[in-house]
């Protein structure tokens, strides 16, 4: 299966690997992970049993955030880390132990292929997609760290403008924990953009278990972490993408530059 948006596929992805580094050399502050890039299914899961339609919606990957993080990165000359696997066969950003990192129902949707998960099929995916993820991250985090100066640790996303049927007025939302300093910072320069609406843990929360990427690599070590989510229906062309891509480098590295001992 090929992936939906826009974009070429990157030779990893091609040749099926779970993951990517891009700019590995980058020497900016920032190291990006972009946990749902990818809704490529490798060969033996076929279609899961969905629909081409669902395959390409947002309990699939989260469409948009790949284009987004690519700017950003470009942007801060940073390093990113993308997972090439659909959510659907292991969420990356959730404990393997979760219910939710295989998900038998993607929001209403049922996932034949996911309803009856034994052991070892689960073993067989942590082992094929989220340790080479995390591993990816663990090599470029590791490269960065040799650099100098400290790095901070941030999670590109995007969401959905309406979920089980609650709308989400949210633009933008910044998720953040345990160090409240440069979100507030972030947010607050977001808010000076008339008209644009800058979610605080919002749609999401560190207490919705969205933060497990950002807690295993940054907030372990006592780096500074941040996720970002954009809404979906923003970024629905390159053009798109590469603004809330230059909005959002351009946050952060205000941002950065004005936290104290930056």
């Amino acid at each position: 299966m090929t992936e939906a948006g826009t974009g070429d596929l990157d030779i990893s992805e091609r040749s099926g690997a779970a993951a990517t580094i891009e700019r590995p050399d980058g020497a900016g502050r920032w190291l990006l992970v972009c946990d749902h890039a990818s809704n490529r299914l490798p060969a033996r899961f076929g279609s899961l049993g969905l629909d081409a339609t669902d395959l390409i919606r947002h309990f699939a990957w989260d469409p948009g955030a790949r284009g987004i993080a690519r700017r950003m990165a470009e942007r801060l000359d940073a390093a990113l880390v993308l997972s090439t696997v659909s959510r659907l066969v292991i969420d990356c950003n959730r404990l393997p132990s979760d219910p939710d990192s295989i998900v038998a129902v993607g929001e209403t949707t049922p996932v034949p292929g996911n309803a009856a998960i034994d052991a070892a099929e689960r073993e067989r995916r942590v082992a094929e997609a989220y340790t080479p993820y995390h591993e990816a991250i663990e090599a470029a985090l590791g490269r960065r760290l040799t650099q100098p100066g400290p790095v901070v640790l941030c999670a590109v996303h995007t969401f959905t403008p309406v979920m089980r049927g609650v709308a989400r007025p949210w633009h933008v939302g910044i998720v953040h924990h345990p160090d409240d300093a440069l979100a507030d910072r972030i947010i607050a320069i977001l808010s000076r953009e008339p008209g644009l609406v800058v979610g605080d843990n919002e749609p999401y929360a560190p207490a919705d278990r969205v933060y497990h990427t950002l807690d295993r690599h940054g907030t372990a070590r006592g780096l500074a972490t941040v996720m970002i989510e954009v809404r979906n229906d923003l970024v629905t062309t390159d053009e798109e993408e590469r603004r809330w891509g230059d909005r959002l480098a351009a946050a952060l590295d205000e941002a950065l530059a004005a936290l104290p001992g930056a």
